[in-house]
């Protein structure tokens, strides 16, 4: 595989601030890289889907890169976001290059900014910006799929959780004060609901209280090494779903390795950025030894193998990638295979759960309906 000399292309990066321990630098790639977040400063998918995809058509067409800069600040409505293109535009004029004006703004990730360089040297700019554009589109698109699969059932699941709770809350305290006044022993069943009733009851401000500590908690520790861990290795192990997640990672992973090496960036560089970007620790983690072997002399095939993370399968494809040459057109299946599996799994996983969850809360709701009527049936069974 042809690789670039990296170093020329680094001198044409802003000078560092000096003193920066890499403590620092891994700091800033992992705010340049984060994804869409709280509070990030980061631009959203949506909008780098936009800038790169007009961009891209207009280069194509023969604008240059000023005109095209004004026709976009033209269709844009945010302060905000025209704030940041004229600042860009600005930079572009005064003769900063496109990747260096967006690595200056703040607002792009690392990954962006050495495929729009590596594209500025190989005279493939158009064909960079319309890769990012691609990227950005699959990624939105499978997020899409994901959140529309899964809408309805959590709608349900809501639904019919707040349905429960008002019974136990309002429903069945009613009933229990009736049968407490004819006093005589409940059944089993009953009795149990009502000390599930009167628990909710007692408890309800201290419950509330541990959910709402245990969200912050997550919340403000979800960036940390021991969370990232925990919650990747619980989610690897749930049914279906670790496998699913594992695919929507995997194909971003294959997508962005793609884009990367089609911009003939070197494979290490690749890595090392892929690795500050992917936001999935075992991939992560994985990363960060593939990259030690390879420079050690093993291929990129037999560094992965060893991780359990990467399938066997996509390991032979790549192994053959690796073989030909053409290492960014087998990342490029195995990511088009893998999105499509997420996308059939997505929505299998919603067709299996709208009925199991109905029919689930159907009985906890029937059960607690059989456990407030026995006790009438025995009072009438008496009177008779």
């Amino acid at each position: 595989m042809p690789t670039i000399d990296i170093s020329r292309y680094q001198a044409k990066k802003p000078a560092p601030k000096p003193k920066e321990s890499p403590q620092q630098e891994n700091r800033f790639f992992q705010l340049m890289n984060r994804d869409i977040s709280f509070g990030g400063r980061e631009l959203s998918d949506k909008k780098k889907e936009y800038l790169y995809l007009e961009l891209s058509s207009l280069l194509q067409a023969g604008i240059n890169l000023k005109s095209s800069f004004e026709l976009i600040l033209a269709d844009q409505k945010s302060e905000q976001d025209k704030k940041l293109f004229t600042g860009i535009q600005q930079a572009v004029l005064g003769g900063t290059t496109f990747s260096q004006a967006l690595h200056k703004s703040g607002r792009f990730s690392m990954y962006e900014v050495y495929s729009l360089q590596i594209g500025e040297e190989t005279g493939k700019q158009i064909e960079v910006l319309q890769d990012l554009a691609g990227f950005y589109q699959n990624k939105i698109k499978q997020r899409r799929k994901i959140v529309s699969a899964l809408t309805y059932p959590g709608i349900v699941l809501s639904s019919s959780l707040g349905a429960v709770f008002f019974m136990l809350k309002f429903i069945v305290p009613m009933f229990g004060e009736v049968f407490k006044r004819f006093g005589g022993h409940l059944p089993w069943i009953t009795q149990k609901i009502i000390g599930i009733s009167e628990a909710l009851e007692n408890n309800f401000f201290k419950f509330f209280v541990v959910i709402a500590a245990v969200t912050i908690t997550l919340f403000t520790q979800r960036h940390t090494l021991w969370f990232r861990k925990w919650s990747a290795r619980l989610l690897l192990k749930i049914p279906v779903v670790g496998n699913l997640v594992q695919k929507i990672y995997l194909a971003r992973f294959c997508n962005s390795m793609r884009l990367l090496i089609s911009a003939r960036l070197p494979l290490l560089r690749a890595i090392a950025l892929i690795r500050e970007m992917i936001g999935f620790y075992p991939i992560e983690d994985s990363l960060r030894k593939v990259e030690a072997e390879i420079m050690n002399g093993k291929s990129l095939h037999q560094s992965m193998q060893q991780f359990g993370i990467y399938p066997s399968k996509m390991i032979q494809l790549l192994k053959v990638g690796e073989e030909t040459g053409q290492l960014d057109y087998f990342f490029a299946k195995v990511s088009e295979q893998y999105i499509e599996e997420v996308e059939y799994k997505t929505t299998a996983l919603s067709s299996m759960m709208e009925p199991l969850i109905i029919i689930f809360l159907g009985l906890i709701v029937g059960v607690i309906l059989i456990s407030m009527y026995l006790p009438l049936f025995q009072m009438s069974n008496s009177f008779q």
